[in-house]
């Protein structure tokens, strides 16, 4: 792979929002009824683990791709010869595809569920997959942009959770440590589908300038999310009981039900729509990652992989029109996910380690 043009490159801070934009999307809206269902009151601990894993994965990315200047499918093709290479390159693009029409698909149904039960799926999914396509066309740089936006502008959000104060019973976290750490695992692979999408940093990894600045940002991004979904794990385990919040899907949104301002009076409303916000840079950077792969494995140029994904993602979305087909692909992609930073990223890192060796051992023998 060539070296990518410094004008197509981003600053290494801006890692930080490419990051924590992936992480944070539609699974803040309901997560905790997961986290909750093995470990209870110790939920939170589960999300600390979840954080901890997730900042190994990506010291062990960085450390795969440091002396690289391609991305995963480069090294996979290098370490894992051409076909098996190409098959597992082909993977990498279905799985950010899938990660795409996750995304979409689980929002629309938070609008469908929350806000307009007739909603036109059809309409709705293309209208937001033309405004994708918009930002894709301008390239990376733009992508990323509209990750910081994605950040910053609904950050007030956080601040709603302060109203569950009122009704708040500490009591609900104790006793700490309540849980088996069997239970506390079980918890914390639950919450591999809210914390994926770190691993794009194998896609867009040499389109960050001077990459090895960015890994303190790229762990700052994994340390803010992992702060933000504590804050909101312990504010709900505080506000619900063990029962409520076992049997709540959207438990944010049920929180966001009991926020008072003298201007609006269903804020829930206020925060799907500010979600859009949020969801955006998901969809847009998953769907880059998927023609950016595709662009390198079958050798056209991007502007026409972007249709391709953008299709393909629009075909999906439309052909889930049942819960339980939500649900079976979000088990599915939860699944991938714990595997692929519990079983894959080390193994590629050892893998990685070995071809190094290898290589430096046949160039010391054709020195001698």
């Amino acid at each position: 792979m060539k070296k990518i043009a410094e004008r197509y490159q981003v600053s290494p801070y801006m890692v930080f929002y490419l990051i924590h934009a992936l992480q944070f999307g539609v699974g803040v809206l309901g997560f905790q009824r997961f986290i909750s269902l093995d470990s209870g009151h110790d939920a939170w601990i589960a999300v600390l683990g979840s954080g901890l894993a997730v900042h190994i994965a990506v010291f062990l990315i960085y450390q795969i791709l440091k002396d690289q200047e391609g991305n995963i499918l480069d090294v996979q093709k290098k370490l894992f010869g051409k076909w098996i290479g190409n098959a597992l390159n082909a993977v990498v693009i279905i799985y950010f595809t899938c990660l795409a029409t996750n995304v979409l698909r689980t929002f629309i149904e938070v609008i469908q569920v929350w806000m307009f039960p007739d909603l036109n799926v059809w309409l709705y999914s293309f209208l937001f997959l033309v405004l994708a396509y918009y930002i894709l066309s301008g390239g990376f740089r733009v992508v990323a942009g509209i990750a910081f936006f994605g950040v910053v502008l609904p950050s007030y959000l956080i601040l709603t959770y302060l109203f569950t104060l009122k009704f708040a019973n500490f009591n609900n976290l104790m006793p700490i440590f309540d849980h088996s750490l069997t239970d506390l695992l079980k918890s914390t692979k639950n919450m591999s589908l809210t914390v994926i999408g770190f691993e794009a940093l194998f896609m867009y990894y040499p389109f960050i300038k001077n990459p090895e600045k960015s890994k303190k940002w790229a762990h700052i991004g994994i340390a803010v999310t992992t702060l933000l979904y504590l804050i909101i794990m312990l504010f709900s385990i505080i506000y619900f009981s063990e029962e409520q919040l076992q049997k709540n899907v959207w438990a944010t949104l049920t929180i966001w039900k009991i926020v008072e301002m003298p201007f609006v009076e269903r804020f829930e409303y206020i925060g799907i729509a500010n979600w859009n916000l949020v969801i955006l840079p998901n969809v847009c950077l998953t769907l880059w990652c998927a023609s950016r792969g595709m662009k390198q494995l079958i050798k056209i140029k991007q502007k026409y992989t972007i249709l391709i994904v953008l299709a393909v993602t629009y075909a999906g979305i439309n052909f889930m029109n049942s819960r339980e087909q939500i649900n079976t692909l979000n088990s599915f992609l939860g699944e991938v996910g714990f595997y692929v930073f519990i079983a894959y990223i080390p193994m590629l890192y050892l893998c990685t380690l070995i071809y190094r060796k290898l290589k430096k051992g046949g160039k010391k023998s054709e020195k001698a």
